[in-house]
């Protein structure tokens, strides 16, 4: 009994002993002035003051350039913070309208043109940007792709070309000229084959035919409303233009155009093959150059679509598209602070930063190309006859795949009429 009273005293006395201590603490606290308090109330107040705004998109390779430019908006708007998150694009794909449905992500966010716009369009998640001053900072020309019904819903930021890449140094020392015909490039892919050199490597476990579809089918179906027809059910792909284009796959394929096991192929490897010089060009397009360039400084490289017609049935001499849209969430609550960072990624010098740390194209007016690569090839945005990307003019994500699905059927071993006839079913199941 008197061990348990002599505990008691004891835990009493430890209490008290611990008021006093606090008491002191907070006194001493309290006389070393109001700047440790009032810091801790300002920081608060200015955490109140700063509105952060969701930034999301797909392009990971970016991240770097794109948190020194934000930095930079940061300094110069102090008010506004911004949180960036980037996503593999196929999830971003499939995921970005249920990520915008609440607002409270992707305040600012980019969308590819196609059926990802037209799904994100239909959703109703599109800020109109009409009347915005900062649409005038982009080219005219790449607007439209970001319009719906004479309103502007979003703002292409990168012009890219799509098709393949290629090696101009090695064509130089092999003494190839750039083929301006179906029988010239021919002769090309054969004398690469001569050389042990692979004529394109093709990434189709990954990208598929995603890009080359574009430019193999350039002159094959010169109408430019070609898909709009097919999904309105006036074409059909079982008609002469997409025969002759899963035909020409079928050569390219037979003929050892393409690497072997080419639909088994990473994007990685086959960016490597071209490299390491085994492949004379990548089957993707601009958006590689500088990755190829980190993994071969001594590559020079230009673009080299594949021509499939004579050199009289020539119109188009390659593919362009403005892509990356930057657009605001209506669901956002914060859409005058994401204009704002819209506005500020469209001023030249920023613009200027981007692309050149990049390697992008862009479609902002008065950009400052300094790589090498990015001069090399910025002649194609106003001296070639280029064609927007026929892939993202079908709207439906169905008709899509079947398009798509038919090519990758051929390489595999299937006949163009075959894989022409099996994905034209699925084209009338999703007619409207």
């Amino acid at each position: 009994m008197k061990k348990k009273l002599g505990m008691f005293a004891g835990l009493v006395l430890f209490v008290v002993l611990m008021a006093a201590c606090a008491a002191d603490s907070s006194q001493e606290e309290s006389d070393s002035g109001d700047s440790n308090s009032s810091g801790s109330e300002d920081s608060s107040a200015e955490n109140q003051d700063t509105t952060e705004i969701s930034f999301i998109h797909w392009r990971g390779e970016d991240e770097e350039v794109f948190d020194d430019i934000i930095g930079q908006f940061e300094e110069e708007n102090p008010g506004i913070s911004v949180q960036m998150n980037t996503y593999p694009s196929e999830q971003y794909q499939s995921n970005a309208q249920q990520m915008l449905r609440d607002g409270s992500t992707g305040d600012v966010f980019t969308s590819f043109p196609g059926t990802q716009f037209e799904t994100i369009n239909n959703a109703g998640f599109f800020t109109d940007l009409s009347d915005e001053e900062f649409v005038n900072n982009f080219a005219e020309t790449s607007l439209e792709v970001g319009q719906s019904e004479g309103s502007q819903l979003a703002v292409p930021y990168q012009m890219v070309f799509n098709m393949p890449v290629y090696n101009k140094g090695m064509f130089e020392e092999l003494g190839i000229e750039v083929p301006t015909s179906w029988s010239e490039y021919q002769a090309m892919a054969e004398t690469l084959k001569e050389n042990d050199i692979t004529p394109i490597a093709f990434p189709g476990a990954d990208i598929g035919p995603n890009q080359m579809m574009n430019s193999m089918m350039m002159n094959n179906a010169k109408n430019e409303d070609i898909f709009a027809q097919l999904e309105s059910g006036e074409e059909t792909l079982t008609n002469d233009w997409w025969i002759n284009t899963l035909e020409d796959f079928q050569h390219f394929n037979e003929n050892g155009y393409l690497q072997e096991d080419a639909l088994g192929t990473n994007q990685d490897s086959a960016m490597q093959m071209v490299a390491d010089e085994e492949a004379a060009m990548l089957a993707t397009g601009s958006y590689h150059m500088a990755s190829l360039k980190e993994l071969n400084s001594d590559l020079e490289l230009g673009f080299l679509p594949p021509i499939t017609v004579s050199e009289e049935e020539v119109e188009y001499e390659g593919i362009h598209t403005a892509t990356f849209m930057l657009a605001v969430n209506k669901n956002s609550e914060k859409k005058e602070e994401a204009k704002a960072f819209i506005e500020f990624l469209s001023q030249p010098d920023i613009a200027s930063q981007y692309a050149n740390e990049t390697g992008q194209h862009l479609t902002v007016n008065d950009v400052d190309y300094e790589s090498e690569s990015l001069q090399n090839t910025s002649h194609w945005i106003d001296e070639k006859d280029t064609r927007f990307q026929p892939r993202y003019l079908i709207k439906e994500a169905a008709v899509e795949d079947a398009v798509l699905g038919s090519i990758e059927n051929v390489l595999g071993g299937t006949s163009p009429e075959e894989a022409a006839d099996e994905a034209q079913q699925v084209v009338e199941e999703n007619i409207d």
